[in-house]
């Protein structure tokens, strides 16, 4: 009997940064060797780029300065293991998304990824072309079909490599997270295991870029789709997989360590709170200053901030006004306490009636409106951009997507900000979040999460004053916004009319509040980004 020791080096990649890239890799590899006596690394898609890069791979260099790389590995790689990676290439006049396998100092061979997916946060056609023919490659007895991402999606790459011979399939993966999909995943997996009768070892990258997040989770399932090792989800590090070779030859997965599972408001928090600390982390921020409401919005946000980053590089600025509510003021400076954030108070009182005199002959003859209700939110917005740009802190705006959803924000006010980590969280799942972010060890006020929301801008306002209740609201939102119904399928399904058409309407005038929001982490099927496209400026009415 023979054995293969493959490691998943379930990493986090910079895009852009090829050289540091570069370094993790190869310093990835000489652990894994040490560590695990790995026969076999293989690391994410393109992770010599990072992913997704997006336009740099138009730039001229490109080419240039991944062909540097690889000599580096070819010169620093730890010897007598063999290494599988991702890197876009310029190869005949055209663009690939690549897996190269080196070993011993030489590059042996290239695998082009096959199905370029062009739906959701994907736009891989705009950059590569198709690849076409299989690579298998033989490594101590076993031979290793190399596969890239979508190709394990669909039949046909997978039954081409098995044809061409392969007896273990190896997936390179930049799988970005959506609540769900790690589910989704391993149910692929064993499906695809199954057909071809063959394990898999599929390697996923983890951290976060820009509105994309990714969960890692790379795992190995066996010929029969049983899932044999799991790497843990929003963890760096190194997974080996023991490979032992029966006496017809097959090759099978010893079991190994597999990741709990873990609850659904768990690991969408972890999400949040991913995404959030890579975008700061990565683009250099010293941290996050928001406003802090005494509301259940910016409370998680808060929380998710100090998870992500720590209490000493959270900043948080109660910004209290005439319908500023005491119990408010209260909550807000006893989470800030509960949670150990510098924390002070601004009111705006002055600024909104220098505003008002300002405006006094502009508005005379006018009645009062929620112009005067947006002043107070402009005001705030102030404040926290002119922190941000004294001490170097990037604004953490904190709307959540049913918000969002129907423009129930202020442009230049609460919309303000670099980073909103709770951009694409239904309102009635930020509810959920809070009470299981609780349950860990508290950090909300269990009064900001029982009292009715309000953006408290008039006497006595609540959201559902202007907006039906967020149960209802969050339902016909989903099915709108990531089922495509219309508004009269939405009806038949069993929801008031009036209601219907009052939130589409609404999402669909507001898209030009949307295009102007900060960027947040995207969670669910179908973010607010690059994943919904549509114009602000139409004549589409809804209906059927």
């Amino acid at each position: 009997m023979q054995d293969l020791t493959l490691v998943m080096a379930q990493l986090d990649p910079l895009v852009g940064d090829i050289p540091g890239n570069t370094e993790r890799a190869i310093e990835t590899v000489r652990e894994a060797r040490i560590e695990h006596g790995a026969d076999v690394v293989v690391l994410p898609e393109l992770f010599l780029t990072g992913y997704p890069p997006e336009d740099l791979l138009l730039r001229p260099s490109m080419e240039t300065r991944l062909r540097q790389a690889r000599a580096r590995m070819a010169e620093k790689m730890a010897r007598d293991v063999m290494v599988i990676v991702g890197y876009p290439g310029r190869r005949e006049g055209a663009n690939w998304n690549l897996a190269g396998v080196l070993y011993n100092g030489e590059w042996l061979g290239e695998y082009a990824k096959q199905a370029l997916p062009n739906y959701e946060v994907f736009d891989e056609q705009r950059y590569f072309a198709v690849g076409e023919a299989p690579l298998v490659i033989e490594h101590k007895g076993a031979k290793l079909g190399v596969l890239i991402c979508e190709d394990v999606w669909e039949e046909g790459p997978v039954q081409q490599a098995r044809e061409a011979g392969a007896n273990i399939l190896v997936t390179l993966n930049a799988s970005p997270f959506h609540q769900d999909k790690p589910a989704e995943r391993l149910a692929l997996l064993e499906q695809r295991a199954r057909e071809v009768g063959l394990p898999i070892v599929y390697v996923n990258q983890i951290g976060g870029q820009d509105e994309l997040v990714f969960d890692g989770g790379s795992a190995c399932v066996d010929a029969d789709g049983e899932l044999r090792v799991q790497a843990p989800h929003w963890a760096v590090g190194l997974m080996p997989v023991q490979f032992v070779r029966d006496e017809q030859g097959a090759w099978a997965p010893s079991a190994g360590e597999v990741d709990e599972d873990v609850s659904a408001e768990e690991n969408l928090y972890c999400a949040l709170v991913t995404g959030l600390r890579d975008y700061v982390n990565k683009s250099g921020f010293k941290g996050v200053v928001l406003g802090l409401s005494g509301g259940i919005d910016s409370a998680l946000s808060l929380a998710i901030a100090v998870d992500a980053l720590g209490p000493q590089r959270v900043h948080a600025v109660m910004m209290p006004y005439h319908y500023t509510a005491d119990i408010s003021k209260e909550d807000a400076a006893e989470q800030a306490r509960m949670l150990g954030v510098d924390y002070e108070v601004l009111p705006i009182e002055s600024m909104v009636e220098a505003f008002m005199g300002t405006l006094a002959d502009s508005f005379a003859g006018t009645e009062r409106d929620t112009t005067e209700e947006n002043l107070q939110s402009r005001c705030r917005g102030v404040l926290l951009m002119a922190i941000s740009n004294k001490k170097g802190l990037m604004v953490l705006s904190t709307g959540n997507k049913s918000e969002m959803a129907v423009g129930y924000a202020t442009l230049y006010g609460d919309m303000v900000g670099g980073y909103n980590a709770i951009k694409d969280v239904y309102k009635t799942w930020v509810y959920r979040l809070a009470r299981w972010r609780n349950t860990q060890d508290p950090a909300i006020p269990e009064r900001v999460i029982e009292r009715p929301p309000s953006a408290e801008l008039a006497p006595d306002q609540q959201d559902t004053d202007s907006l039906p209740d967020y149960d209802t609201l969050d339902a016909i939102l989903v099915r709108y916004i990531e089922g495509d119904m219309s508004a009269e399928a939405i009806i038949d399904a069993g929801f008031e009319r009036d209601d219907v058409y009052k939130v589409v309407r609404l999402v669909d005038r507001c898209e030009y509040k949307r295009r102007q929001a900060p960027v947040g982490v995207r969670v669910t099927r179908r973010g607010f980004g690059r994943d919904r496209r549509y114009p602000i400026v139409n004549g589409w009415q809804p209906g059927e």
